[in-house]
């Protein structure tokens, strides 16, 4: 049962917290192979083996066995079938061999682990059905113990799966609510801290769609300074879950949070309930309460451990997704500071809008900038570094700033400030890759090539996709010229050239990031095709509309975030 495997990837400490939340089992994890990359202690236990012994074996060759000792064929086995079908699979009864060849009875329920929808591998939880058979043989009743211990896994596995896929607190909580009631409950409440010792009912849950009064949510009294008789008050101050009985529910409230968190078993009823703390290692953020209103379904202490499970499970969730906002604030503030407000040009318009990706910190890698230059020409410039989280933000911060620097401190063409940004960012930047337009808007000239009074638009792209330009009359064209490689290659032989274009009188010019027009298998010429046709019958809308209505083409759902620079130049012999 040794196995050396270097190969085999340890799991991250997310999926090892979504494995541990079914204490008191055995659970292994494997991998897209079937290979077995983490067990617990209690499955080495079962198993009769360390924690190390099992890594990087073929988990169905090294466990799963008939009731004659035999290895079932690979195409037969349940659990082998998890990671080829994609779905979560249980049985009641099944054998596994433990390390001194002995058959051990279990019961197991194997999910699939996927993350942003790319599977993983499993994650397999099991019990030994023979220590909790009755000596006299009452199998029956333990066999109803180990399905409900089952149902127990299974109802932790759908929590933590359920909740690790929002990262807005109160949507987590009120999946929360929803995954309790009425399987577990009648009815739930989450109260959560937002401040030292200010609270809000976050979410609440009834049976039998129940309508709810908008009065029990918002915010609730402060947690109290002095001692208090108070289930809901001793554990937000640490204390473990709390079993209530009828006792315990009808003692009279020694202050308003105590009061305002019995108003709930006066209005919903409650003849047993459970108040268990959302903590994590580092704080408790709350508390959750469940209630049941029959005499006949008490809850008991196996209830108890099986909230204080859910709770800690639901606690990480709602830790993950308060650091999340905390980060996701910091990055908007960076956001806002770098996004400056652009210049007034005479005669010139500009307008910008930037879209946060969906997912993520909520801010990445894409930004624009517009700025006089030392000799009175506007430079417009866009770009996108890779991600939407505090890294890419801080990248892009790099980029930008090191940019207008090297624009600036010399009037050279864009091609050559691009060329000295890109040998800068090989020792002064850590960002991996990023695309670019920079462009130049020149005076216009009594005579040129597009007429009287045409502007000039002098640019260079590394990598990024093209400028728009919208005549007043609403012909669209990409300006493909220009084109080099992406900043952060380094070759010696990358030569990168400028083009120039005249702005004809009331055109616009538009840049833009691929989040705009970028579909997951769509072909990129299609995104680029509706952008163009969409951006012609605007050609005489306001400058800020305009932008406005080109975010409608924005991909739905979005998985990356948006920025437009768009520049309207004055009418003719302006």
């Amino acid at each position: 049962m040794m196995a050396d495997h270097e190969d085999v990837e340890p799991p991250d400490e997310p999926l090892l917290a979504a494995a541990l939340a079914g204490t008191g089992m055995g659970i292994y994890l494997t991998d897209l192979a079937g290979r077995i990359i983490w067990l617990n202690p209690k499955a080495a236990d079962l198993l009769g083996c360390s924690t190390g012994e099992l890594y990087g074996t073929d988990a169905h060759e090294a466990l799963h066995r008939r009731l004659d000792g035999s290895v079932p064929p690979r195409s037969s086995c349940e659990l082998t079938a998890v990671c080829r079908h994609g779905r979560s699979m249980r049985s009641e009864f099944a054998t596994f061999a433990t390390k001194g060849g002995k058959l051990l009875p279990v019961a197991w329920l194997a999910s699939p682990i996927r993350r942003h929808d790319e599977p993983l591998g499993a994650v397999v939880a099991f019990i030994d059905i023979v220590e909790r058979l009755d000596a006299a043989g009452r199998q029956a009743d333990q066999l109803v113990r180990a399905q409900k211990l089952t149902e127990q896994l299974r109802l932790l596995t759908e929590i933590s799966t359920v909740l690790t896929q929002t990262l807005d607190v109160r949507e987590s909580m009120t999946r929360l609510g929803r995954l309790l009631v009425p399987r577990v409950a009648d009815w739930a409440a989450v109260d959560m801290f937002i401040g030292p010792r200010e609270l809000r009912r976050l979410a609440m849950a009834v049976a039998d769609g129940a309508q709810m009064d908008p009065s029990w949510f918002g915010q609730l009294p402060t947690l109290p300074k002095g001692p208090s008789r108070s289930p809901l008050v001793r554990v937000l101050r640490g204390e473990p879950a709390l079993l209530l009985g009828p006792e315990q529910i009808a003692a009279p409230p020694d202050g308003p949070l105590a009061a305002a968190h019995d108003a709930l078993f006066n209005v919903l009823g409650a003849s047993s309930a459970i108040v268990a703390p959302l903590r994590t290692a580092r704080r408790v953020l709350g508390a959750l309460t469940v209630a049941r209103t029959s005499p006949a379904r008490p809850y008991t202490e196996a209830d108890v451990e099986l909230m204080a499970d859910i709770a800690r499970t639901a606690a990480l969730a709602a830790d993950n997704a308060c650091l999340f906002g905390q980060q996701r604030d910091i990055v908007d503030t960076m956001q806002r500071h770098l996004l400056t407000a652009l210049p007034q040009v005479d005669h010139l318009q500009l307008a910008a809008r930037y879209l946060a990706a969906p997912v993520g910190s909520q801010v990445g890698g894409d930004w624009y900038d517009a700025f006089l230059l030392p000799d009175g020409v506007t430079a417009l410039a866009i770009g996108d570094v890779a991600g939407h989280d505090l890294e890419a933000a801080g990248q892009m911060a790099q980029l930008r700033n090191m940019l207008r620097a090297l624009a600036c401190d010399h009037e050279d063409p864009p091609s050559l400030v691009l060329d000295r940004l890109n040998k800068v960012m090989a020792v002064a930047s850590d960002a991996p890759t990023a695309s670019v337009i920079l462009a130049r808007i020149e005076s216009p000239r009594p005579e040129g090539p597009g007429g009287p009074y045409a502007r000039q638009l002098r640019w260079t792209s590394a990598g990024h996709l093209p400028p728009l330009l919208v005549t007043a009359e609403g012909q669209a064209r990409y300006l493909e010229e220009g084109q080099s490689l992406l900043l952060g290659v380094h070759l010696d032989d990358v030569i990168r050239h400028d083009a120039t274009v005249p702005l004809p009188p009331g055109s616009t010019l538009l840049l833009y990031t691929d989040g705009l027009v970028e579909v997951p298998g769509v072909n990129l010429d299609t995104g680029l095709g509706r952008l163009r046709r969409h951006a012609a019958g605007l050609a005489r809308h306001p400058i800020e509309d305009f932008c406005e209505q080109i975010l409608t083409l924005a991909p739905s759902p979005r998985t990356d975030d948006i920025a437009l620079l768009a520049l309207r130049l004055p009418p003719f012999g302006q």
